[in-house]
């Protein structure tokens, strides 16, 4: 006996969901298995390479912890205004974040830049816990040289966490974030909204908890068009932050270039002059 059409209807439709949920459940594995790959884009430096920058500084290896060995710039500055303590985005090393970070040399600052566990010359296991203690120890370490006030914490992008979580359990002289977010998980909600990422994520970056526990000025820097993070994730972050931190939009400003912005240039210059 040969099938109704709304009998072979019926099983199309089947095929369809099927092949759906299978696709569905395959991407889904995919974020939770290859989550670190997507979060985090490093690139390997061999131990033997040699930086050159236009200002004069330090390559330091810390060791936070044993089998752990963090790779850092401490850039030095005539006559230094104080130092800041930068934390780069998630791709790339400190051969391409170094150029980006001179500029602050240029202003008068000495700098200190470190490469994340596995970025660069970088090395140890990595996990959420791990970003917060290798800051830690940098903020430490500069200690022994600087006095709180004479340190601005910088953090960009992936790097804003740190920064934030820095800032929340101590008395730096300012906070600034370029294109930070309310969390790694609101980001993740944004551009997987189908998906189940707050079961799925394991590093969620929560900037959001120790903004409020922010005692020193605070300057958010982002722009309108903003793929990468959100304009509105650090909108609900600035919702979060004491009522004097300072929200600068840069209109039509992207993740990668704000500082081809006046607007951003000009209040940079402000912040550190």
């Amino acid at each position: 006996m040969s099938s109704t059409p709304q009998n072979r209807l019926k099983n199309r439709v089947k095929k369809v969901f099927k092949v759906l949920f299978f696709l569905y459940a395959m991407i889904t594995a995919a974020l939770y298995f290859l989550q670190e790959k997507i979060l985090f884009l490093p690139t390997e430096l061999p131990q033997d390479y040699e930086y050159t920058f236009e200002y004069p500084f330090e390559e330091l290896f810390l060791k936070p912890e044993e089998n752990v060995h963090i790779n850092a710039l401490h850039f030095k500055a005539d006559n230094p205004k104080g130092v800041i303590l930068y934390f780069h985005g998630n791709a790339g090393d400190l051969s391409r974040w170094g150029n980006i970070a001179q500029h602050f040399v240029y202003l008068g600052y000495d700098l200190f830049i470190m490469d994340y566990r596995g970025y660069g010359k970088s090395s140890g296991p990595l996990n959420e816990q791990s970003f917060y203690d290798d800051a830690q120890f940098c903020y430490n370490y500069l200690l022994q040289e600087y006095s709180e006030d004479e340190i601005t914490l910088y953090g960009r992008s992936l790097g804003t966490g740190m920064a934030t979580f820095l800032a929340s359990g101590h008395q730096p002289k300012q906070l600034i974030l370029e294109t930070p977010y309310h969390s790694i998980l609101d980001v993740a909600k944004n551009r997987f909204p189908l998906l189940p990422v707050s079961l799925l994520l394991k590093y969620t970056f929560p900037t959001y908890e120790y903004i409020p526990k922010v005692n020193c000025p605070i300057t958010i820097f982002h722009g309108t068009d903003d793929a990468v993070v959100p304009y509105s994730s650090a909108q609900k972050l600035k919702a979060l932050a004491p009522s004097e931190t300072t929200f600068i939009t840069i209109d039509e400003g992207g993740h990668n270039n704000l500082i081809e912005f006046e607007t951003y240039r000009s209040a940079i210059k402000k912040l550190l002059q």
